[in-house]
């Protein structure tokens, strides 16, 4: 059924509730008359641009960016198309709020900002009957969900059922960023309980009132949810967000080869940080091969930033042993080396011969280190001391602070440009505002996975992959990396603008379907252009016409 179809259903205020029909006052003088929206409605018929107005009014004149967040969720829940048109054309103002760093504290405070339910919840209490349930969420067409348990949202931790603010988060970008129509996505919370005491103290906590389960109860979960979403949605791209360490590597080695899915912190991580490293080596002259890469923090987005940068020296023919040699790693325990005991098995390629080391400083003096990375959730880590060390042994010292939200980034950007005499090359995860230093100007990269998980989930979903490969990954670096211009490059600046991010994706988008024809990775035929295949799925937020 067509939405025309679908819109004879949908008349008088129950149209004027349902976020994906309803177009507020601006419906014409003929819908209102065909949909008996006469009275309910003010006489006055608004343009979207007008809308437009308004709704940015409102959102500048709020006090604080957590009360932004809520104004534009509020949107959303009763006018989607309003909201992706106001994030569209303004997505340097509003990514910030409808996603990192705004979305950390939403999800902090989840429990106490709740108004509407939005996305989809499978706790412990629905097993046996995922499949059931999951029939009832309204659109029966999902093509992508985000999924998470809760347990390492950004750098902030175990978070329980409120990582749901992530889920929706991510999928807000999807539409913003690449042009999924928001009917085709789903955001999903694990709710197998939580850690957090705070939360399990708090009477207004949302999930399920026990301690986090593990072990096979557990994965029985997991198991069934994502035999669930792929009987009721074949073919549909699962994306697994924010799940700790010990789940998150574990689950993508079981269920990539048999379904459509990938892990974002993992995966999307590595290849935005990779497209980094390339972008700066445009700047330094430098070689990927010549590098050697110190990563504060040896989690999921350390380990897939070192396996990204280790598929690219493949391509160069350095053989993965060898490549491996480029990455260290500095964890909880000091730098991971070889003859530490208990090492996990995602980290033990990277646990090199070395004495034990246990500072950050030491590390970088001792192995000296053209980049570092911070991946560690850990604020302030990349001292002063750290950053003028780096400069001592650097000319352009690659100094990336990845984590989010901004509070927990290992520095700010004029840390970085101050100690390193403006010489250091720098991104992090969440924006910075640009640094003036002397009688220049630079603009910090922002390496969010905003670059690269909304065109690789485009191109799988249009080409209609059944697996996502790190092959596709590594092609979003480079399609990435070169989409920086030689004028970005000037100004400091690894990663395009937000404001040509949607231009971005579609080329990623694009490169990875053609990645995906070219593997055979699809029962679809390959279309006579891919662009415009592209261009033609993706979701513009233009009001329908009803009458």
């Amino acid at each position: 059924m067509n939405d025309h179809a679908q819109s004879a259903m949908y008349r008088g205020v129950k149209i004027l509730h349902d976020p994906v029909r309803n177009k507020g006052t601006a419906y014409t003088e003929a819908e209102r008359d065909h949909l008996k929206l006469r009275g309910l409605l003010p006489p006055r018929v608004h343009t979207a641009a007008e809308q437009e107005l308004r709704v940015l009014g409102n959102v500048r004149e709020k006090p604080t960016d957590l009360e932004r967040y809520l104004y534009l969720v509020s949107l959303q829940d009763r006018n989607e198309t309003l909201f992706y048109r106001v994030v569209m054309n303004n997505i340097e103002e509003m990514m910030p709020i409808i996603y990192t760093p705004t979305v950390g504290q939403a999800c902090q405070e989840f429990q106490h900002i709740f108004r509407n339910p939005r996305g989809f919840y499978v706790s412990l209490q629905d097993r046996g009957h995922v499949r059931e349930i999951m029939q009832n969420w309204p659109h029966k067409d999902a093509k992508i969900i985000v999924v998470t348990d809760g347990e390492r949202v950004l750098g902030l931790g175990d978070l329980g059922a409120d990582g749901m603010g992530i889920a929706i988060g991510k999928l807000a970008l999807y539409t913003a960023c690449s042009g999924i129509h928001p009917t085709h996505c789903m955001p999903v919370m694990l709710d197998v309980g939580t850690n957090n005491e705070s939360l399990l103290n708090d009477p207004l906590y949302n999930g399920l009132e026990c301690r986090r389960v593990r072990g096979e109860r557990y994965d029985e979960l997991v198991d069934e949810f994502i035999c669930a979403a792929n009987e009721v949605f074949p073919g549909v791209v699962i994306q697994l967000e924010d799940f700790g360490n010990a789940n998150a590597f574990r689950l993508l080695e079981q269920y990539r080869d048999q379904v459509c899915l990938f892990d974002d912190d993992i995966q999307g991580t590595g290849a935005v940080a990779l497209s980094g490293i390339m972008g700066a080596l445009r700047i330094t002259g430098g070689k990927l091969s010549e590098q050697k890469i110190l990563f504060l923090g040896a989690g999921e987005a350390g380990i897939g930033t070192a396996d990204a940068f280790v598929a690219a020296l493949g391509e160069q023919g350095i053989a993965p042993e060898q490549a491996r040699k480029h990455c260290w790693f500095v964890d909880t325990k000091g730098l991971l080396v070889a003859d530490r005991k208990n090492i996990p098995a995602q980290k033990q390629p990277y646990a090199h011969d070395h004495a034990q080391i246990d500072d950050l400083l030491d590390a970088v003096m001792a192995l000296r280190p053209t980049a570092i990375l911070g991946l560690s959730g850990q604020p302030g880590t990349f001292t002063r001391e750290v950053i003028e060390a780096m400069a001592a042994i650097n000319d352009q010292p690659i100094i990336f602070a990845l984590s989010n939200p901004t509070s927990q980034a290992e520095c700010t950007a004029t840390q970085a440009y101050s100690y390193s005499d403006g010489r250091a090359i720098f991104a992090s995860g969440s924006p910075f505002d640009p640094v003036k230093l002397g009688n220049q100007t630079f603009v910090p990269g922002q390496g969010n996975n905003a670059y690269i998980f909304p065109g690789v989930g485009l191109g799988a979903i249009v080409s209609g992959a059944r697996t996502i490969t790190d092959d596709m990954f590594l092609v979003a670096a480079h399609s990435l990396a070169n989409q920086v211009k030689d004028t970005d490059l000037e100004r400091g600046r690894v990663y395009p603008p937000l404001s040509r991010i949607r231009k971005v994706s579609a080329v990623i988008g694009r490169d990875v379907a053609n990645l995906v024809y070219d593997k055979g990775l699809t029962d679809k035929e390959r279309p006579e252009d891919i662009s415009a295949d592209i261009r033609e799925y993706m979701y513009q937020p233009v009001y329908p016409h009803y009458a």
